[in-house]
């Protein structure tokens, strides 16, 4: 009898790299916003671990109904996961045959890759503009009939560039009816540019747009992992279909509805955080680095084979930034504090 062993092809699936936690180090490695949980949250919190040895409700059914009436969307268009990575996951699963392809930029968020492959499909990576931006013209052309799913990660992370309203049109207006387009829209909160849309929009009109959010990022959840889909009914029925039960725990429901409820409070705080990142990229830019116009919560710097040196040079001086070998360094806009540790830190790298 042979010995048992895992998938042959987990040899060759993409490591996902989280970004580095050092004692004493400030880290804008992961996209994090500076501030803690709001005190309604962490009371909200509070209140839910007292019930932790009940199962949450897995179905989420109170901040389905909150996130109902908050996007003006029917309760049956939506799903919750454990972060929007998963909600990624079950998208491939809930509706790639083995062989299957999903269409995404490169370089993107980078569990792209690792979960079309983990679902048994295939990656199709279509490199990004000369300007750090998706080719939707690129994307489209990639498309065949094997295509079941297209990732528009918007803004683009790593690189912080956004698709505009009137090409994003043309993009969804060319992509055939049987193929979903994935709106991944994580930093949707720090766009503070108004021809970029905001995606649900066209999930009212579409039967082929599903959107993607996450509490992660501006709402300072990164910690409790939740995140959420809107999609036609069908898709988020069959994404609900493939779900891990009870991988959203109470708290996090919890934390998720009151940051809802609280995002008054929370959307001022990503406003102070845009008007650090447009101040970092321009002393970036007058220090003669390329940075590419970004609207999320961090600034790329597309050095290429000087990466990995840019990112020991910070943690020299005890900052830890997300270096992508080969490609470019993503760093997260911190206080300001820690910004102008980055900046003069930046400014004394050798080019």
């Amino acid at each position: 009898m042979s010995a048992l062993a895992p998938r042959a092809d987990l040899e060759s699936l993409p490591k996902y790299v989280p970004g580095r936690t050092i004692e004493g180090a400030i880290k804008l490695a992961s996209n994090e916003v500076p501030g803690g949980p709001l005190p309604s949250v962490t009371k909200a919190i509070a209140e839910a671990a007292a019930g932790i040895n009940r199962y949450p409700d897995t179905a989420s059914s109170a901040l389905v109904a909150r996130l109902a009436r908050e996007l003006d969307v029917p309760a049956a268009k939506l799903a919750i996961g454990c972060g929007s990575v998963s909600l990624c996951q079950q998208l491939i699963q809930a509706l790639c045959a083995p062989g299957d392809e999903v269409i995404f930029a490169w370089r993107s968020f980078e569990a792209y890759p690792i979960v079309t492959q983990v679902a048994n499909a295939v990656s199709v990576k279509v490199p990004l503009s000369s300007g750090h931006a998706l080719d939707l013209d690129a994307m489209l052309a990639a498309i065949t009939p094997k295509t079941r799913i297209v990732f528009v990660c918007n803004p683009n992370n790593p690189t912080g560039t956004a698709v505009r309203r009137d090409e994003l049109i043309r993009f969804l207006d060319a992509v055939p009816e049987g193929v979903l387009v994935a709106l991944d829209e994580a930093y949707k909160e720090f766009v503070s540019d108004t021809n970029v849309p905001d995606g649900v929009e066209f999930t009212h009109t579409r039967e082929n747009v599903a959107v993607l959010r996450t509490f992660s990022k501006a709402y300072g959840l990164a910690g409790l992992r939740v995140g959420y889909l809107v999609a036609p009914e069908a898709i988020a029925t069959a994404v609900r279909q493939v779900y891990v039960a009870f991988s959203v725990n109470a708290v996090a429901q919890a934390a998720a509805i009151a940051s809802l409820d609280a995002a008054g409070e929370l959307l001022e705080r990503c406003a102070e955080i845009v008007v650090e990142r447009d101040r970092v990229r321009a002393a970036l830019v007058e220090a003669g680095y390329e940075v590419p116009e970004t609207q999320a919560n961090f600034v790329w710097l597309p050095l290429g084979d000087k990466a990995l040196a840019f990112a020991e040079h910070a943690l020299d001086r005890k900052l830890i930034v997300r270096p992508f070998a080969g490609d470019g360094v993503r760093v997260t806009i911190g206080t300001p504090e820690e910004n102008d540790l980055f900046l003069a830190a930046a400014r004394e790298f050798p080019r």
